[in-house]
């Protein structure tokens, strides 16, 4: 099922602190998500226009690559197996994370918090309420600047991300998509240093993003 009402392309959308937004991008555009202040995560997910039952998978995507995270130059896949997002450039130190679910209220429960706090699930899911179709469960996100690094003895480490002011992470869409994007509000662990901030949302041309894309590098396999 279509999604509706239709987003228009925008140059660039702020994403608050602790809240999520809807942008359309259509094939061979570019999408940028901009860390404002530093050292904030954000939460992507990225839906087929045509079918908002098909979207980013990160399992089918380390599947393809072999990798935890692509590298520039690779792609991200569907539950469909199809590519939906190529990752061009990365003006940040480099760290993501494709294996940490989305916070969710129930994540901040089992951490003491007690009443409402906002959450990366949540916002997907105010996000996609326009949407006919949308789905109601919350797929992995794509961590932006999300740092839990994997150790020798397969332990995951929690710590700050490591982005600085300005930094970015951009995409090219393979599919008509609906990306979404959360400012993670977690305000309890540090992967955010204790206090989110905001983000920014380009979304480019395909000219603009045609520059970008790397003249060679590993592709992924079927």
């Amino acid at each position: 099922m279509s999604a509706s009402p239709t987003l228009q392309p925008s140059q660039r959308t702020v994403v608050p602190a602790r809240e999520g937004r809807a942008v359309h991008v259509a094939a061979g555009q570019g999408i940028r998500v901009v860390d404002l202040e530093g050292g904030q995560v954000g939460d992507v997910f990225a839906f087929a226009v045509d079918d908002l039952s098909e979207h980013h998978s990160a399992s089918h995507t380390r599947t393809q690559i072999d990798r935890l995270f692509p590298r520039v130059g690779e792609q991200f896949f569907t539950n469909r197996r199809r590519p939906i997002l190529t990752l061009v450039e990365d003006t940040s130190v480099g760290r993501h994370d494709m294996l940490i679910a989305a916070c969710d209220p129930e994540r901040y429960a089992t951490l003491g918090v007690t009443g409402w706090h906002a959450s990366c699930a949540d916002n997907l899911r105010t996000a996609l309420a326009p949407f006919a179709g949308a789905p109601t469960f919350v797929p992995q996100p794509i961590n932006v600047f999300m740092r839990v690094p994997v150790d020798e003895h397969d332990d995951l480490s929690w710590l700050p991300a490591a982005s600085r002011a300005g930094d970015s992470i951009t995409f090219r869409a393979e599919l008509d998509c609906l990306v979404v994007v959360s400012s993670c509000p977690q305000d309890v662990s540090v992967v955010n240093g204790g206090v989110p901030t905001s983000l920014a949302i380009e979304v480019l041309d395909p000219q603009e993003t045609a520059v970008l894309v790397p003249s060679s590098g590993k592709q992924a396999h079927s």
